[in-house]
């Protein structure tokens, strides 16, 4: 395994980090738990494979994900940076603090490697974590129960780096993948100033770790999407770790192969992927460029959603995740909303459009392409 420093924290990590996100679940007395049979021989393996960095959350896998690291990591705590993150960003200070004890327990450890504000923003900084939080965190810094203090990100590339130079965070974990380069500006200056650059969800979230025929003969020697997904987010120098949410044994397997050795992209093989994929961004805005103007729609059909799943599929070739995608549109209360089958082809939507799309037509297409089902 291959490792990288950590920025100015010093660690020594592995460039290939275990995402405990995505850990295989099963139920309990009716309840959704982290299967403990399939996670912790996944988790193990990594560790004996290289993997020296792992990261966890409060809400992962229904609250479990803590409890099975922190069952994962006996024998093995002293070889190991462990991260998760609190996600209190309000005025009581009592709940802050309960959030990082509960962690502790939860992990069977003393003390936290590396501890996120999770998913912090430039505007939570300035008016929760500079004026209140921040001095929370250095107090447990302070006290022993944390070693670095650390965010997980999500905002604009400006913002970033106004985080960076706020001087605050040891760490920032933030997403970057092929499919996402907004932030590659705002690493490279976060890397110039010595903060360490975790990047999650190398392989976008699950939607880089099927196969794809249009990504797969892209460089050559490189016939899998997963693979090329992880060693196009190694081959930026800027990045310390690529942290990889692995949920089956033979991801893990594939994972560790990947980064047992040097990450060897070349230029030429960096500016061919960044090519076809600007080729494919532009053809893929030629289709919807996801503007949400066409809503709202009198049937609640979430037009922009689906011809992003669909763009998925014609345009990059992963039909595995577009069909999941389309799958989960009003399956929860988390992402309510209509698929194209409740298109009544009113037609309110297309006047609005300004790429004039048939988008009538272009539902009935998504829905046969994702759906199965004839138009």
């Amino acid at each position: 395994m291959i490792v990288r420093t950590l920025g100015r924290t010093g660690l020594t990590v592995s460039q290939l980090g275990f995402g405990a996100m995505r850990l295989p679940m099963t139920e309990v007395d009716g309840q959704p738990r982290v299967d403990r049979e399939l996670a912790i021989p996944m988790i193990h393996r990594a560790f004996a494979g290289g993997v020296t960095y792992i990261d966890t959350a409060v809400g992962y896998c229904h609250q479990d994900s803590q409890r099975v690291v922190g069952e994962a990591l006996k024998g093995w705590r002293e070889k190991i940076v462990v991260s998760t993150k609190n996600p209190y960003y309000g005025p009581d200070e009592a709940e802050w603090w309960k959030n990082l004890e509960d962690s502790l327990e939860r992990l069977q450890v003393d003390c936290i490697d590396i501890y996120n504000h999770h998913g912090i923003r430039w505007q939570a900084y300035e008016t929760e974590v500079a004026p209140r939080l921040s001095g929370w965190m250095r107090k447990a810094r302070d006290q022993g129960l944390i070693r670095h203090i650390c965010c997980s990100f999500h905002d604009s590339n400006a913002a970033l780096m106004q985080l960076v130079d706020s001087g605050y965070p040891e760490v920032i974990t933030l997403q970057y993948n092929m499919l996402d380069r907004s932030l590659e500006e705002g690493i490279a200056y976060a890397h110039a100033r010595g903060i360490g650059i975790v990047a999650m969800g190398p392989v976008g979230g699950g939607r880089l770790g099927a196969d794809s025929d249009v990504l797969a003969s892209l460089i050559p020697g490189i016939t899998r999407v997963p693979e090329l997904a992880l060693r196009f987010v190694l081959a930026n120098p800027h990045i310390s770790v690529a942290l990889s949410g692995m949920s089956t044994m033979p991801q893990v397997e594939e994972n560790l192969a990947t980064c047992s050795d040097a990450i060897s992209l070349s230029d030429d093989d960096k500016a061919a992927i960044a090519a076809h994929l600007a080729r494919m961004r532009t053809l893929a805005e030629l289709y919807c460029s996801g503007c949400a103007y066409c809503l709202p729609c009198p049937q609640a059909v979430k037009i922009p959603d689906i011809f992003r799943a669909y763009n998925m599929g014609r345009v990059y070739g992963l039909w595995d995740h577009a069909r999941a995608s389309y799958a989960g549109i009003g399956a929860s209360q988390w992402n309510p909303g209509a698929k194209a089958d409740a298109c009544v082809a009113c037609g309110d939507c297309e006047p609005k459009c300004p790429q004039k799309l048939d988008i009538r037509r272009q539902l009935a297409e998504a829905r046969a392409a994702l759906a199965g089902e004839s138009s």
